[in-house]
């Protein structure tokens, strides 16, 4: 049977992918941000996991105004990436697993999730630049991946609530999937942050904090937000939050936290990055 190792959660600022592709790790701005992933690395090497399945956001490469599903899962043999205009490189193609995405779909249209099937998909900078930060310097990707994407662009948007629940049915299918497989979930955006208008710039240090000790112990606890809370507290692109809830919830049972960092700024960002391990 499917076994869930574990989770990571983490930001996906475009400006992480000039940094990559420039090689400025070990620059003084970004030196800390990056020394973060360390123990990332270290815990991928021991749990091992074959495939990820990958909550995110898209930004309109995939999906736009016009047609903005609010949750949506590929099922395609693989995933390919473009530009975006954020002058970061387009990566190589990730690997998917169809037969694991079909049984995801359905499993999660047997519990009342209506959602959008995607047999192509390109994924964006909020799938790929996660997958690049904790698999990095790997000649190729070592993981199949199955894509997630998040409504948190068109309002309205799906609720803290809705979003937890989400994860716990992704839990309940993936430990009902008969083969062997060893899975990672990856949520991805956050923390507090906002791109526009007269609150551009907006960081909420307390709030994130907040957040990232609840998710771990008491996610139920920030279900109690609203979407228009969770602007008001996070700002507007803070309201992404939610994948990390999703995430979460796909987390059966007691996790333990392996490793936390809260980093700010990166751009006009607060970034966060949390490893929990699943419950044996």
């Amino acid at each position: 049977m499917a076994k869930i190792v574990g989770g990571i959660t983490t930001s996906h600022v475009p400006l992480i992918g000039k940094a990559l592709a420039l090689g400025l790790q070990d620059e003084p701005y970004w030196r800390p941000f990056f020394k973060g992933y360390d123990a990332v690395y270290r815990w991928l090497d021991r749990v091992q996991p074959d495939i990820a399945v990958v909550i995110y956001n898209d930004h309109g490469l995939n999906f736009f105004l016009d047609k903005m599903p609010t949750f949506a899962v590929g099922a395609a043999p693989e995933y390919c990436n473009a530009d975006e205009g954020w002058g970061i490189p387009t990566l190589p193609p990730f690997p998917g697993d169809p037969e694991f995405s079909w049984h995801l779909i359905e499993a999660l249209v047997d519990d009342e999730f209506d959602i959008t099937t995607c047999q192509e998909m390109l994924v964006d900078h909020a799938f790929t630049l996660p997958m690049a930060m904790i698999w990095a310097g790997k000649p190729v990707w070592p993981v199949k991946a199955v894509p997630i994407s998040v409504n948190t662009v068109q309002h309205p948007l799906p609720s803290a609530s809705r979003c937890l629940k989400l994860g716990r049915s992704i839990g309940r299918a993936i430990a009902s999937y008969e083969k062997d497989l060893k899975v990672l979930i990856v949520g991805t955006g956050g923390l507090s942050h906002q791109l526009d208008g007269t609150r551009a710039g907006f960081i909420n240090k307390k709030f994130d904090r907040m957040c990232m000790e609840k998710i771990v112990d008491d996610p139920e606890a920030l279900t109690r937000y609203s979407i228009r809370e969770l602007v008001e507290l996070a700002g507007t692109q803070g309201v992404e939050l939610i994948m990390w809830l999703v995430a979460r919830g796909a987390l059966t049972g007691k996790v333990s936290k392996v490793h936390s960092q809260y980093h700010l700024p990166i751009s006009n960002t607060a970034t966060g990055l949390l490893v929990l391990e699943n419950a044996v």
